[in-house]
């Protein structure tokens, strides 16, 4: 009777410590990264960041994976519709709260099938037109638009991207006729500009910032509410004729719905401190950039309010992609 008891303690044991011990296996294998928009775009860039910190604090890889198209769509319904296990994370954009306004049609609703793992950075746009356009202000810009409705363009990485609503919300305000130009990311976007292809492009800093830098584009104004220290030349938009104006891109991590609270929180503690060491946040502070890390439920409140939000202004415009 004894050794029974004996063995059933023992047998007890043994699977307490394999559940504790498959616990803490995770993760015992890659994770995946899906971003919706192409290597050298603003979400890829701070994928890449983050993904390369997040290997090593977890031991294994993070290997991005790009699924341009749709407005960030595809990535969004593959990760939705993946096995809930933590091996596949989404790095998201406001896409995700524009797209359930926007499409007639989407495979997935974000705010049912995934969940949020936290914000992880904050980026300011930046107005740039090719340098030949005869302006050297948002003020002669909106003035050239008025002046010629329906004649200039503006590109954008996809339609429903923080680029794309950003210059429809400034378009709107400021009274402005100008013909949307989508591409499947802001690399290609701006390249457009560059060439004279596309009159202006609302470009996210990290891919505006280094070509206004280096003297390809010409920059006449930032989204942010304030001047930013570094390009402190550069007017905001809200100084520049449209009052009250601000507009930021935010990425977050986001995981299947269902997939296990200790992951999610395994996950989000490892952002917390891949967002503090000083190497990503000077990586993403050079790309003009904020590494900001929320809670998995201060994120999904904010989705639930950028959904709304967003879903008004595209509402507003009369903005429709079939």
């Amino acid at each position: 009777m004894q050794h029974s008891v004996i063995a059933a303690s023992l047998a007890a044991a043994f699977v307490l410590l394999s559940g504790t011990a498959a616990g803490q296996a995770y993760p015992a294998k890659p994770v995946r990264m899906l971003v919706g928009f192409p290597g050298g775009s603003t979400t890829d860039i701070i994928a890449r960041t983050y993904g390369h910190k997040l290997s090593e604090l977890l031991g294994r890889q993070v290997v991005v994976e790009n699924r341009a198209g749709a407005g960030a769509n595809i990535a969004a319904e593959a990760a939705a519709k993946s096995a809930p296990d933590g091996y596949t994370t989404l790095l998201g954009s406001p896409g995700l709260a524009v797209s359930p306004a926007l499409y007639s049609r989407l495979g997935y609703d974000a705010l049912r099938d995934l969940a949020g793992v936290g914000q992880v950075s904050a980026t300011p746009h930046i107005m740039v037109v090719n340098k030949s356009l005869p302006v050297k202000s948002l003020q002669d810009l909106m003035a050239l638009a008025r002046a010629r409705p329906g004649q200039l363009n503006f590109s954008s990485a996809g339609p429903g991207g923080s680029d794309h609503l950003g210059t429809e919300l400034l378009s709107a305000m400021a009274g402005l006729k100008i013909v949307h130009v989508p591409y499947k990311g802001g690399p290609q976007a701006i390249s457009d500009v560059i060439a004279g292809e596309v009159a202006m492009y609302f470009a996210a800093m990290p891919v505006g910032l280094p070509l206004y830098k280096a003297g390809k584009v010409k920059a006449l104004a930032v989204s942010s509410a304030q001047r930013l220290a570094f390009v402190p030349e550069l007017p905001t938009v809200a100084q520049s004729g449209l009052p009250g104006f601000e507009h930021v891109l935010w990425s977050a991590l986001l995981v299947p719905a269902g997939t296990p609270r200790d992951i999610v929180m395994r996950l989000n503690a490892e952002l917390v401190k891949a967002m503090n060491t000083p190497e990503l946040r000077e990586r993403l502070a050079a790309l003009g950039a904020e590494a900001v890390v929320t809670s998995p439920e201060q994120f999904g409140a904010f989705l639930k309010s950028e959904t709304d939000k967003y879903g008004k202004i595209v509402r507003a415009l009369g903005l429709k992609v079939d």
